[in-house]
């Protein structure tokens, strides 16, 4: 679980409700519970009694085991494990009005097909008046699936990384009829359970699946045109790639060497490798003919305007070597070695 972030929102006595019993609520369900809040599983499929029964066995099982794992890796001692659960309830589609009548906050994690998510909205915004709404969808756009709720000025999407009990990020994307405040109350409750909202306007693939959807397909064209194997393309990102976006940002990493270096790279690889998706998009063209490329120049995507340069570069710096001795890689300077003829 990731450290909380942000004016404290302290847990409610409303809860929230995952609806849905999948990967997605269960794991939502473990954030909240985590972090003091009661949660209600509501699986909102109809099923006979043993069925349900065996489900809620098999989600009791799934959160237990993934709290074991976590006290495994030193995140929390275990002893809390059983404390933890007992503010998760799993409940059946028949108690629905009961589950959702006091709720603070839903998110609708069923899966993946619009009729089956507006019929889900529609029903759960109906019966759960004072909630905020919020779709965990990683495909259909909030205006799409706004209408099916009641009052959508509480409704927009809010889209979780899995593993949703470690990835701190929860991409925001409000809709037409969102109203600013519902936005900031979810952004807050988000940051008071340790995640990292951000928020983006209502277009296809967020901020997260349009990046790596681009790099993942880059990288398995890299195997495919045999320019390395798996195995090293995979290495240069964890100790390339993923240390260095660990630390700066990819729009603040421009900036950091320069928007002229991207815009005469991105020029070249059109050149080399023959292809229009190596193109730099028209802003770093813009920045260039304004000069605006980044920190050297005071503004590139971000402003540096009365920022303190040096000490900047040196909490960056600092930021990377804390990265490498967490991978063990950094090391102290060999002060022995024999002397070599100039």
């Amino acid at each position: 679980m990731s450290e909380a972030r942000g004016a404290a929102v302290a847990p409610e006595s409303a809860p929230v409700v995952a609806l849905g019993a999948g990967r997605m609520g269960r794991g939502i369900a473990l954030v909240f519970a985590y972090a003091g809040w009661p949660v209600r599983i509501l699986d909102f499929k109809p099923r006979a009694s043993d069925a349900f029964a065996a489900l809620r066995e098999e989600i009791g099982r799934e959160l237990r085991a993934t709290l074991a794992d976590l006290a495994a890796c030193g995140l929390f001692d275990a002893t809390a494990i059983d404390t933890i659960l007992a503010r998760v309830t799993v409940v059946p589609e028949a108690g629905a009005p009961d589950a959702l009548r006091d709720a603070a906050l839903v998110f609708e994690g069923v899966p993946e097909v619009p009729a089956m998510k507006r019929e889900a909205l529609a029903r759960a915004s109906a019966l759960a008046p004072a909630a905020i709404i919020a779709s965990t969808t990683s495909t259909i756009l909030v205006d799409e699936l706004a209408p099916a709720v009641a009052s959508p000025g509480r409704f927009l999407n809010a889209h979780w990384l899995n593993p949703a009990f470690l990835m701190p990020l929860v991409e925001l994307s409000p809709g037409r009829d969102t109203e600013p405040a519902v936005v900031a109350r979810l952004k807050a409750m988000l940051e008071s359970v340790g995640k990292v909202p951000v928020v983006c306007a209502a277009r296809p693939g967020y901020i997260v699946p349009r990046i790596q959807t681009l790099a993942m397909n880059e990288a398995a064209r890299i195997v495919e045109e045999g320019v390395a194997t798996a195995e090293d393309v995979d290495k240069a990102v964890r100790y390339g790639f993923g240390l260095r976006f660990g630390v700066l940002g990819l729009l603040e990493f421009i900036d950091w060497g320069g928007g002229d270096i991207l815009f005469h790279a991105s020029r070249y690889l059109v050149g080399a490798l023959g292809h229009e998706r190596y193109a730099a998009p028209d802003v770093i063209e813009r920045n260039m003919e304004r000069g605006d490329i980044g920190l050297r120049t005071g503004r590139g995507f971000l402003d540096y305007a009365g920022l303190d340069r040096d000490a900047y570069r040196l909490a960056r710096l600092r930021a990377f070597a804390e990265r490498l001795r967490a991978e063990g890689l950094a090391r102290p300077p060999v002060l022995d070695a024999p002397e070599r003829a100039a």
